[in-house]
């Protein structure tokens, strides 16, 4: 196209000047005046027919070419390789171009459906979610990918009356990362959780035949994975696959993990479980994508094992885990663990002690037991209380008359500044941060400890000094109990902690009903032996009378299921928590019932839920799946901004479920045996 088509104006500006000169120059000489005038009237010529030709040129262009621009544009736009689609709010096409003819099976025509109806041809484009947003969406149709880009375009009557898509088929790239991210390898720790216990008793032959057939049964998995597998000591095996294996074997819901309990001691009939570690390679190096995988198989571990914990996209999941945890017999873990927890508490200058907020008997007794361990030493001690206490107000009013314990309990909004210079901070009977008593205080302290019987979970606290978890264990108390037994023989048990720490194992075993081992009743003897008062914990445990009406009218209204399942909703009632949480232990003892769920309204906008489970059933897994969690035995969670009604209805469905998927996995177990 011809360039600066209108310099006629500024090629005269310029000689109007240059007249003035040659005027100046006229003053000073004729001759060179004359001269000057000749040379200026050249080049105005010039410039006329410089302009004349170029005006000329412009017509011929207007001629020849502005005039099929508008032909030229169409046949671009309808041959081009990208289809272009426009269509109004109704989902109705105004316009395409041929390229749309090649990529659906009819004939596009004006006015065809394009998202609605049961004719529409891409019924998978949800156009309500991007009408009038310039942006990127993408769809799937018949496994093709389309991305497309949508434009809003405005008419006559509509900033907004028709929108602009331009549609490319993105199928090759997404196979490119499909096969991409298929291809990706996979890290797996396997790990014999229990491999002493159940070769416990077994002669020389029977160990080397059972331990042959757990072998061949994980190296036939892994190979069904197509997958490559070392045994890397006696009960430990290392193994690589790739991720599209992996997700065949969580399709399978990782099988071997039930399959390995058909293997058993023939003398205990203790079956072989395994844990898993599993790490998916994601930008890491092979050294992190090797401590991911430990770190996974130490969770499961701290979980009760006999599950798997993978790593996968940022995010852990588990699988597995509803076998119950075995109890140990022998200590050497509690004599170690009070051993480092001494050594460290004599370095430590102030030690501060916390457990999860709305504290029960078990928290507040495992936090007693823990001050009991300072104050042997000598150390400044505090417990940190949450503002929800009511649970445990007998026993801190009991407390309160005595002169060792002034100033011991601290609320969680009257922690002053910390001036010591190495303090030591024990969270007890919880590991998820945001339910401690005082949160804040896990980034004020940098040496932490956590003593705790829940299995873990993801969110859990984080670079502890010291963290101390038997899921096999009634409760923290019992833990605590046992450390003090191994503290040394200079620590002397108050009869008020040797109550405390009573109450605690009380409370989470439900009076010795459920997840009880030797080393529990081990626990309340030697408690016992330190004044633990029976009428005294008897006096502790005493509720009023409108608690028992609200606990009876819960009881009325439960719903009893076939399959084993109780569940009711509590109605409003002073510290609603602890009564929905005695409902659910009662209602457990009802024939049976395998599992009592009891919902309660929290606060106005926090509906809280109550799990129990008579031990075969693992309540934790059910409430793990409502952001919640707790023990095999004991769990619970908090949902916001959800009705009574709505929580009941979610619970209630998906217990049933998972009650009926372990009820038939059980059936399989059975007559794989």
């Amino acid at each position: 196209m011809p360039r600066n088509l209108n310099a006629w104006i500024d090629i005269a500006i310029i000689h109007l000047a240059a007249l003035l000169l040659v005027v100046v120059l006229f003053l000073y000489n004729w001759y060179i005046g004359a001269a000057a005038l000749m040379v200026w009237c050249a080049t105005l010529f010039f410039g006329y027919e410089r302009c004349r030709y170029r005006s000329e040129e412009f017509a011929h262009y207007c001629h020849t070419v502005i005039s099929n621009v508008n032909d030229a544009s169409n046949f671009a736009l309808d041959n081009l390789p990208q289809m272009i689609v426009l269509t109004d709010k109704n989902g109705r096409l105004q316009w395409f171009n041929k390229e749309l003819e090649k990529h659906i099976r009819v004939i596009p025509e004006y006015g065809m459906a394009i998202t609605k109806g049961e004719d529409a041809f891409w019924p998978e484009l949800d156009l309500n979610s991007i009408w009038g947003k310039n942006g990127e969406t993408v769809f799937i149709h018949e496994n093709v990918h389309y991305k497309v880009k949508h434009v809003p375009i405005a008419t006559k009557e509509d900033s907004c009356g028709l929108m602009a898509l331009y549609v490319i088929d993105d199928t090759p790239l997404q196979l490119l990362k499909r096969i991409h991210a298929d291809s990706r390898s996979v890290l797996m720790y396997i790990q014999i959780d229990n491999y002493n216990d159940v070769l416990k008793g077994l002669n020389d032959a029977e160990k080397n035949s059972l331990t042959f057939e757990a072998n061949k049964m994980i190296d036939e998995w892994i190979t069904h994975l197509e997958g490559y597998s070392r045994h890397i000591s006696r009960d430990m095996y290392i193994a690589f696959i790739e991720r599209r294996n992996l997700d065949m074997a969580i399709g399978e819901k990782l099988y071997i993990l039930d399959k390995i309990h058909n293997l058993f001691n023939t003398t205990s009939k203790l079956p072989i479980t395994l844990s898993m570690g599993i790490a998916v390679a994601d930008r890491q190096t092979y050294i992190e994508m090797g401590q991911q995988a430990q770190a996974m198989l130490d969770l499961a571990l701290s979980r009760g094992g006999d599950q798997a914990a993978i790593l996968m996209n940022g995010q852990t999941s588990f699988f597995g885990g509803k076998t119950k945890a075995l109890e140990k017999q022998n200590r050497v873990k509690a004599r170690v663990m009070a051993s480092n927890i001494k050594a460290l508490m004599q370095t430590a200058d102030e030690i501060f002690i916390m457990g999860h907020h709305n504290e029960d008997f078990d928290a507040l007794g495992a936090a007693m037991g823990v001050a009991r361990m300072a104050k042997t030493l000598e150390k400044p001690v505090h417990i940190i209380l949450s503002d929800m206490n009511e649970g445990i107000d007998k026993i801190i009013e009991m407390l309160a008359s005595r002169e060792e314990y002034a100033g011991i309990f601290i609320p969680n909004d009257k922690v002053v500044n910390i001036t010591a210079k190495n303090p030591v901070l024990f969270v007890v009977d919880t590991f998820i941060p945001h339910l401690t008593a005082a949160p804040e205080m896990l980034e004020r302290i940098d040496q932490i400890v956590v003593i705790d019987h829940h299995r873990r979970s993801e969110n859990c606290i984080k670079d502890t000094k010291i963290a101390y978890t038997e899921t096999a264990t009634s409760s923290t108390s019992e833990l605590v109990t046992e450390l003090l037994m191994y503290f040394g023989d200079e620590l002397k048990i108050s009869r008020i902690e040797a109550i405390a720490l009573y109450c605690g194992i009380l409370v989470d075993t439900k009076n010795f009903a459920v997840q009880v081992g030797v080393r529990t009743f081990e626990a309340a003897a030697y408690l016992r032996r330190w004044g633990a008062d029976l009428v005294a914990v008897r006096q502790l445990f005493r509720t009023d009378f409108a608690t028992e009406v609200a606990e009876a009218q819960a009881k009325a209204a439960a719903n009893m299921l076939p399959n084993g399942l109780i569940i009711t909703k509590c109605p409003d009632a002073a510290n609603i928590q602890v009564v929905a949480a005695q409902v659910a232990d009662s209602m457990l003892r009802i024939e049976g019932v395998r599992v009592s769920i009891v919902i309660f309204q929290l606060t106005p906008n926090t509906v809280g839920v109550s799990a129990r489970s008579s031990g075969e059933i693992n309540v934790q897994l059910i409430m793990e799946n409502f952001g919640g969690g707790g023990h095999q035995n004991v769990a619970g969670t908090q949902l916001k901004d959800g009705t009574v009604d709505d929580v009941y209805n979610q619970v209630l469905e998906y217990t049933n479920t998972f009650i009926e998927e372990y009820d038939k996995n059980e059936s399989n177990s059975a007559e794989g045996r």
